[in-house]
């Protein structure tokens, strides 16, 4: 079975989509890890992030590996480097390259093959995964989403007024809402959740309820 968890920066998906995936016993696939791994690999490099050639190549030749705790680019622990604001601002150069993408979709679909996977990113459930059995999307309001990214960068000791990352935030959905390629928006026939007010715990039971649903819902109908 594969769930796809989509959604804007900020909504919380990766955090629930991890616990998700292991109160399920799915294996957790964080697609956004993918972007920022190219970025990071493109930022150790030296590599110009508007030369389209060499970022594809470097997609296409970069060694990442996904471990359970942690993710390795070229055997260099990066788990943190990734989510610092240095990659963030660097990761639409990757997320807005449509050989870059195309490589990465095609790695996201060969990971999920014959396995429960639960997906998290912005076009799980539109592009990589159409045919996914659960689609979920998450909501937050900019303020909310801004508060949470703040804690997050601060527990990382990377202080950060909240008005100016809310505009950021802001700024990002309108670009990866008009992206040509891999743009975020709700499939038609997933289920949006909105996560204002909710703890992680809270959301992620939520979550599992849906899951759980549909599950219930192919095995009588199978």
């Amino acid at each position: 079975m594969i769930v796809t968890i989509d959604g804007p920066a900020g909504a919380g998906k990766s955090t629930v989509a991890r616990q998700l995936a292991r109160r399920l016993g799915f294996r957790f696939l964080d697609t956004g890890a993918m972007y920022r791994a190219v970025a990071c690999g493109a930022l150790r490099a030296g590599v110009d992030l508007q030369d389209a050639a060499t970022l594809v190549h470097l997609a296409e030749t970069l060694r990442v590996e996904f471990q359970p705790e942690s993710i390795m680019v070229s055997g260099e622990d990066v788990t943190d480097f990734i989510r610092s604001s240095d990659v963030t601002a660097a990761v639409h150069f990757a997320a807005d390259q449509p050989a870059v993408r195309q490589h990465l979709v095609k790695l996201q679909r060969q990971l999920a093959a014959d396995a429960d996977v639960v997906s998290e990113g912005r076009d799980q459930g539109t592009v990589a995964f159409p045919d996914a059995e659960c689609k979920l999307y998450l909501s937050a309001s900019p303020r909310e989403r801004a508060r949470r990214r703040m804690l997050e960068m601060e527990r990382r000791g990377e202080p950060v007024n909240l008005d100016d990352l809310q505009q950021q935030l802001c700024d990002r959905d309108q670009r990866d809402a008009t992206r040509q390629v891999g743009r975020l928006h709700k499939a038609a026939d997933a289920i949006e959740v909105n996560t204002d007010g909710l703890t992680s715990d809270q959301v992620v039971d939520r979550l599992e309820e849906i899951v759980r649903s549909r599950q219930s819902g192919a095995r009588t109908r199978a």
